[in-house]
C-alpha cells in the first residue's frame, strides 16, 4: 500500500459514513483512528447525538461484524464474555460447551458502560488489553480487527458506577460529542424527511484494515516529536521537575506511560489521513486532549475553582515547548 493508496481509501471510509452521520467530523476520525491504531475509545455525550448509529454504520461500511451489549445494573460478566452450557448428543451423552457472548465481534458498542457494576465492567478489562477471553482454564482469540466503544452519559449519574482508572487507562481516546450546528441539525431533520435510506458501499474488509494498521505503524516518528509527546505527559504529573504549574496546582495524579504511546499511535494515524508518511507536532497536538483527558484526575482545588480536564490540558499544551529538530 502506497500513501495515495491509503489516504484515498480513509477518505472513502469517511464519505460513506457522511451519507449517515452529519458533521461530527472530529467524532468520527476520532473513532477511526482508534480502530486503525488498535486501541479502544470513549465517547461522552448526551442521548440522540448519532453515537449508536456511528458504530452500526461503520460495521457497514467496513463489513465488519457488530454487537452491542447495553450495560444495566443487574448485567453480568457472563452475559458479556458468555459461559459453559451442558449439550446432550443423541446417546444422551451430556457435554459442557463454552457458549460465546456477544464480545465475540469486531466492533463492540458497550452502551451506557458506567450503569454497570464494578465486576460486570471489568468483565471487559482482559478482552480490551489481551483480545482474549478465559473461560475455566480455556483461553479463547478474538479475531482482529476488535474495538470496544463506549459511551456515557454526563448527565444522569445516579445509579451508575464510574470507571476505575485501570480501565479508563485502557481507552485510546475519550472523545466529547457535542450538540450539532444548526445546518447540521437542518440536514439531520431533512434526511429524516426523506423517505429512502442511502446505500452504503462496502469500502474496506478485515485484511484491508490489518493492511492500514501495519501501514500507519510505518509513520516514521522524529526524535524532536517524539520529545514532545513524553514533555507533554510528564507536565500533567505533579510533584516532578518537569510538571506544569497547573499540575502542580490542579492534578492529584498526571497521565501513566500509556499516554504517550497513546500520543504517538493516534498521531501516526492522523498523520496518514493528512497525507504524510512523518507525525508532526501538529498531528500530536490534535489528539493530545482526546488522548489525555481521561488520564488525569483532578484534585478538590480544581472542582472547587470551576476546572476540568479540558481546561487544565488547554493550559499545558500551550505552556510544553516544542523541541527543536536536530539537524
Amino acid at each position: 500500500m502506497d500513501l495515495s493508496a491509503a489516504v484515498a481509501q480513509l477518505d472513502s471510509v469517511r464519505r460513506e459514513i457522511g451519507k449517515i452521520i452529519v458533521g461530527q467530523t472530529a467524532v468520527v476520525d476520532g473513532v477511526l483512528t482508534c480502530l486503525f491504531a488498535g486501541g479502544h475509545v470513549l465517547l461522552e455525550g448526551v442521548p440522540g447525538l448519532g453515537k449508536t448509529t456511528l458504530l452500526r454504520t461503520l460495521s457497514r461500511v467496513l463489513h465488519l461484524k457488530y454487537s452491542r451489549i447495553q450495560f444495566t445494573p443487574d448485567l453480568m460478566p457472563a452475559d458479556i464474555v458468555g459461559g459453559m452450557i451442558i449439550e446432550s448428543d443423541a446417546t444422551g451423552l451430556k457435554a459442557l460447551r463454552f457458549q460465546p457472548g456477544p464480545i465475540f465481534a469486531n466492533l463492540i458498542l458497550a452502551d451506557e458502560i458506567n450503569r454497570a457494576t464494578p465486576k460486570t465492567q471489568s468483565a471487559l478489562l482482559e478482552a480490551m488489553q489481551e483480545r482474549t477471553v478465559t473461560s475455566g482454564t480455556t483461553t479463547h482469540e478474538l479475531e482482529l480487527p476488535f474495538l470496544v466503544m463506549a459511551t456515557q452519559n454526563p448527565i444522569e449519574m445516579e445509579g451508575t458506577y464510574p470507571l476505575p482508572e485501570a480501565q479508563l487507562d485502557r481507552f485510546l481516546m475519550k472523545i466529547v460529542v457535542e450538540y450539532p450546528k444548526r445546518e447540521e441539525l437542518n440536514a439531520i431533520v431533512e434526511r429524516t424527511i426523506q423517505r429512502d435510506e442511502p446505500d452504503l458501499a462496502m469500502v474496506m474488509d478485515r485484511q484491508q484494515i490489518l493492511g492500514m494498521r501495519a501501514f500507519c505503524r510505518q509513520v516514521l516518528v522524529a526524535p524532536h516529536v517524539r520529545d514532545y509527546a513524553i514533555d507533554l505527559v510528564m507536565a500533567t504529573q505533579p510533584g516532578t521537575d518537569s510538571a506544569h504549574e497547573l499540575a502542580n496546582k490542579y492534578i492529584r495524579y498526571g497521565s501513566s506511560p500509556r499516554g504517550a504511546q497513546s500520543l504517538v499511535e493516534c498521531g501516526r494515524v492522523l498523520a496518514v489521513m493528512r497525507g504524510r508518511r512523518h507525525l508532526s507536532v501538529e498531528d500530536v497536538e490534535t489528539v493530545a486532549t482526546s488522548v489525555l483527558r481521561h488520564r488525569i484526575i483532578l484534585n478538590f482545588d480544581a472542582h472547587a475553582e470551576g476546572q476540568t480536564p479540558d481546561t487544565v490540558l488547554r493550559k499545558i499544551i500551550e505552556g510544553v515547548a516544542v523541541p527543536q529538530a536536530s539537524r
